[in-house]
């Protein structure tokens, strides 16, 4: 959590040269990590059913107990536990939002970027400097299955969130058929359209491990007979043709512009004459974006992109470019109302 701060103190970091704000980063990231930590040793699920001292706790997680009670602390000094009589507990807002089980967990998603930070961002500088990632991001992600999970568990949440007012926003008609979605391994958003249209059938083109997890999402959406996942890399594996819609979710973002418009070539020679591509993009200048925390997310996101994969977050223009580079016409651009950083991006073929 933020370091806690009263408005007189946070003021002479923030809003002067009083202090050096660079400070409040430096204890921010040790909460960060400390966080992280606690989260993969199983101190917040150790504590989900009330107070334990400190001997216990290790007892549960399997650590040394100085070494615990040092961790301990700081995530009280934190905010993500209390401490009282020589016992632990956690916060409300822990308890709400870190423990596994809890509704909308946001366990998942600082899991992910705890392993992200502290494992890839150690060479942050030669990515800046060389102009390239320094890695195979998906491939390593391949090779950390609790990690993978994590991703994909995130990014089926993220689908169960926006999924109504997506499939909303692109009717199907009654004569379209076949749904693509490239790179959707959750398998979340296909099974949003078919529950809202019987007469629809998906594929799902994504890595094998990450698609272990959208055969679980189609298997108890009871729609294994409608849903075909194909795995495959995305450059190489066969898309298929005559598809109605391919959505590219997510996707394009983790690619530099020659790769992206590969795959929306690829796209529309998966798409029947007069079909569409619909991307879910957090775009890089929208004008009606709100600053605060979202703001903020698409910077690192789009940094973190760069670093890792040698993508980015796109602009609006950019996109369209590339969208008409590819043979795809009308392009529109949507602003989710449930999420302050992602746009819809539609366009049609031919």
């Amino acid at each position: 959590m933020p370091v806690p701060l009263s408005p007189d103190e946070a003021r002479q970091f923030l809003d002067s040269a009083e202090s050096p704000a660079a400070y409040l980063d430096l204890l921010d990231a040790v909460s960060f990590r400390s966080a992280g930590a606690a989260l993969r040793l199983g101190v917040f699920e150790a504590l989900a059913d009330g107070p334990l001292p400190v001997a216990e706790i290790a007892t549960r997680t399997g650590t040394d107990p100085l070494g615990l009670r040092l961790l301990l602390d700081a995530l009280a000094g934190y905010g993500y536990l209390t401490r009282a009589d020589g016992r632990y507990a956690n916060s409300a807002n822990t308890a709400r939002w870190l423990l596994r089980a809890a509704p909308d967990s946001f366990a998942p998603v600082l899991s992910f970027w705890t392993t992200v930070v502290t494992g890839w961002w150690h060479d942050l500088e030669e990515s800046i400097r060389t102009g390239g990632p320094t890695g195979d991001f998906y491939a390593w992600l391949e090779k950390q299955p609790e990690t993978l999970a994590d991703f994909q568990t995130m990014l089926r949440r993220l689908s169960g969130w926006l999924g109504g007012e997506i499939v909303d926003l692109l009717p199907v008609g009654a004569d379209d058929r076949s749904l693509l979605d490239v790179g959707g391994g959750h398998a979340g958003y296909p099974v949003a359209f078919l529950r809202a249209h019987p007469h629809l059938r998906a594929t799902v083109v994504d890595l094998p491990g990450a698609l272990e997890q959208g055969a679980v999402t189609v298997a108890e959406a009871g729609l294994t007979d409608r849903v075909t996942l194909c795995p495959g890399d995305l450059f190489t594996a066969d898309w298929g043709t005559g598809h109605d819609l391919v959505l590219l979710f997510n996707i394009v973002h983790g690619y530099q512009r020659e790769q992206v418009s590969s795959l929306l070539c690829r796209a529309a020679a998966a798409l029947r004459p007069g079909g569409r591509v619909a991307l879910l993009e957090p775009l890089a200048e929208v004008p009606q974006r709100p600053p605060g925390p979202g703001e903020a997310f698409v910077r690192m996101f789009s940094l973190n992109l760069f670093h890792t994969q040698g993508g980015r977050a796109y602009d609006f223009p950019e996109l369209a470019d590339l969208l008409a580079g590819a043979g795809f016409t009308d392009v529109r651009q949507t602003m989710l109302t449930r999420s302050d950083t992602d746009h819809l991006v539609t366009a049609v073929l031919g």
